[in-house]
């Protein structure tokens, strides 16, 4: 089992420590906060662990604060609701005594609809194709921190399609796409999954609002951050197995910046859907 694997089992196996009460740790890192994909993944199974019979749907949530890495994150869960085929589950996380984040999340029992549809998965080359001479080549000559972010061993691995936006080329309509998965099997735990991509869901996103100007969140000039995170869940997955995550960008103005995404099995079924706002600026002198 790969060490990156193995830290992100750990960091979604939350020690409970009372009814309701749960803590997690984050791994060894350099970073100065908290990777928002993790407090997101968390405090999904923190949600998860209250709930029997059926699946999340869907989560809404807001980052307050930001996460420090040194230490414990404790997750509270508020039971709002269980109704006859729904139920409201709200997270808050906290640390030094205060809220850093707030997640809303539904679940929903299975059930049969006469209404089913679904957007068509981008016609983009498959994950194989992207390891070769012409990737390996684009990757050399990326900046450096850009070049250690996808040569670094983590959990989820990455894959970019349009890797020479890292180059300087810009997408004129901000599409742009990034093969995901973890980096090893997972166990056979349907919810195991669901929280696995929710905490992928947060790599690049908002790197979405820069493509259009051939600009990414790597530059030292710009400063990047998530404010909130929304996430769908449509159909069953493996996060073990190659996703396709489609993202771009409706708008930007006043320092913030939208992005969205759709994320797609290899067979172009579409499985949840994404959309997070941040705070996009240029760093002031």
């Amino acid at each position: 089992m790969s060490s990156g694997l193995t830290d992100l089992i750990s960091i979604l196996d939350l020690e409970p420590l009372e009814v309701n009460l749960f803590r997690g740790i984050s791994p060894k890192t350099t970073w100065q906060r908290v990777f928002g994909g993790q407090v997101i993944g968390q405090a999904l199974v923190a949600s998860c662990r209250t709930v029997e019979g059926r699946m999340p749907h869907s989560l809404h949530c807001y980052f307050i604060l930001p996460g420090d890495p040194k230490i414990p994150i404790i997750y509270e869960v508020a039971r709002l609701r269980d109704g006859r085929s729904y139920s409201t589950r709200r997270v808050t996380a906290i640390q030094h005594g205060n809220v850093i984040f707030s997640m809303m999340v539904s679940f929903h029992s299975e059930e049969e609809s006469n209404f089913e549809h679904q957007e068509k998965m981008p016609d983009v080359p498959p994950p194989e194709q992207l390891v070769g001479d012409d990737s390996k080549l684009a990757l050399e000559r990326m900046p450096d921190v850009v070049r250690r972010y996808y040569e670094s061993e983590r959990p989820i691995e990455l894959r970019p399609v349009e890797f020479r936006r890292y180059l300087g080329e810009k997408l004129p309509d901000g599409r742009m796409n990034i093969w995901i998965k973890a980096s090893a099997k997972l166990p056979d735990d349907p919810a195991l999954h669901l929280c696995a991509l929710a905490y992928a869901s947060d790599f690049s996103l908002l790197d979405a609002s820069m493509a259009r100007y051939g600009r990414t969140v790597f530059e030292s000039g710009v400063s990047a951050a998530s404010l909130d995170h929304a996430m769908w869940f449509h159909r069953p997955f493996r996060a073990d197995e190659w996703l396709l995550y489609s993202q771009d960008s409706p708008n930007a103005r006043a320092g913030r910046g939208l992005a969205r995404g759709l994320i797609f099995k290899r067979d172009g079924t579409l499985v949840a859907s994404v959309a997070q706002e941040g705070s996009i600026r240029e760093r002031r002198e």
